[in-house]
């Protein structure tokens, strides 16, 4: 018996202490509500020649997907919402014009020769050939574009300037030129440079729409929102206080009404929350309002949890059972009813999660966490730590169980 409950606990031990480790050493990521930023609102726009589909509107959240993910905002969220807009969430974004101006651009790059009067031809070669852009330097350390084509993108240019010797070629972005340099000879590797007056910022931000990709289809923005960080910073701080309030309060209620297995129950609460967070930024999820009243949920599932099991082994105690088989027998009447609550309350979670969006996804992820990990400490963490008093200190008197001998 002792020798199964001491891998027990090192395997408990294992678990708390990696879940530790994610708790503290891995910052948690917080939403918008938290940490502020830019909340954008698209609406695609019907265009001939454009059917605006499932099709095309899952191609508009890639290419913003894309666009944003450039902009290197790792808490973003892209999301449809109803048959034609698109919800974009930037959390710590700073310059939020720069941001905003730069989800909606199409950056359409187009290769058209230059007439002697200056009127441009034909578009010959469009963006959809380009396999990469990225941010280079001239001979005077001037920021430009270097682009490189597809294997078939680098053909077609070829063939382009190897028929328009002695030409300029113009390169466009948005309609507007950006350099017409002269075609001296065929240029075979697919390569090129597009030059201007540009700073650093702006070269690494045309670089990266052309990767992103034009926009499928025309979207206009309808509505922007500035969230102020410090909202998020009164937010948390709310929350946090809120949490230690009542952390307090059932770990008082605990040890008045149940003794011993009311200490327990607070050490296994502290357990769940060590699980829970861990396993939220193992899993990189993001924290928003909504998550923390998934969590706060949870916690009191946990404890409602453990609540069922002790009255359990109250029951069991007042008719004389020894605290050992009491606590045996707590856990297995008591293990039904907690399963079948929360299995019923998973199958919400599902359901929020898949049809759901954005916040709602967040409360389903967090709750559905909190609700594994509360089984699993009020089933295995709590159960090992009782028998570990129980077995180990010999804490065996019904009175520390909150039942008069």
């Amino acid at each position: 018996m002792k020798s199964k409950l001491l891998i027990k606990l090192f395997f408990i031990a294992i678990i708390l202490f990696g879940a530790g480790w994610l708790t503290f050493f891995k910052p948690t990521k917080l939403g918008l509500d938290l940490k502020g930023g830019v909340y954008v609102v698209l609406e695609a726009k019907p265009d001939a020649g454009i059917k605006l589909d499932d099709g095309a509107m899952n191609r508009l959240i890639e290419v913003l997907d894309r666009r944003i993910n450039g902009l290197g905002v790792a808490e973003s969220v892209v999301q449809r919402a109803g048959s034609d807009r698109v919800i974009i969430e930037l959390p710590g974004i700073s310059n939020t014009e720069d941001a905003i101006n730069m989800i909606g651009k199409t950056a359409l790059m187009e290769f058209k020769i230059m007439n002697e009067d200056g009127t441009l031809g034909e578009t010959l070669l469009t963006g959809g050939a380009l396999k990469k852009a990225d941010v280079s330097y001239d001979n005077l350390g001037r920021p430009q574009i270097h682009f490189e084509m597809t294997g078939e993108g680098a053909q077609t240019f070829a063939k382009i300037t190897r028929e328009n010797i002695g030409k300029r070629l113009a390169i466009t972005l948005d309609g507007t030129v950006q350099t017409a340099p002269s075609i001296n000879s065929e240029i075979p590797s697919g390569n090129g440079v597009i030059t201007g007056n540009y700073t650093v910022e702006e070269a690494k931000a045309t670089s990266t729409l052309l990767n992103a990709g034009a926009l499928p289809v025309k979207a206009e923005i309808i509505e922007t929102r500035t969230v102020g960080a410090s909202l998020g910073d009164e937010s948390i701080a709310q929350s946090e206080k809120a949490a230690l309030v009542a952390m307090a309060l059932i770990g008082i209620f605990m040890i008045i009404f149940y003794r011993l297995p009311g200490v327990i129950a607070d050490l296994a609460l502290l357990s769940f929350g060590l699980i829970t967070f861990g396993t939220l930024n193992f899993i990189d999820a993001t924290l928003t309002l909504p998550g923390i009243a998934g969590l706060i949920l949870s916690a009191g599932m946990a404890v409602d949890a453990n609540v069922i099991i002790f009255e359990r082994i109250k029951e069991e105690l007042r008719l004389g059972n020894s605290v050992r088989g009491s606590i045996d027998a707590g856990f297995s009447k008591g293990f039904a009813s907690i399963f079948d609550s929360n299995v019923t309350t998973l199958i919400i979670t599902t359901i929020l999660f898949v049809f759901g969006t954005g916040s709602v996804k967040g409360f389903a992820v967090t709750l559905t966490i909190g609700v594994i990990a509360s089984m699993f400490t009020a089933i295995t963490i709590t159960k090992a730590f009782l028998q570990l008093f129980v077995t180990i200190f010999k804490l065996e008197k019904p009175e520390l169980f909150g039942v008069r001998g």
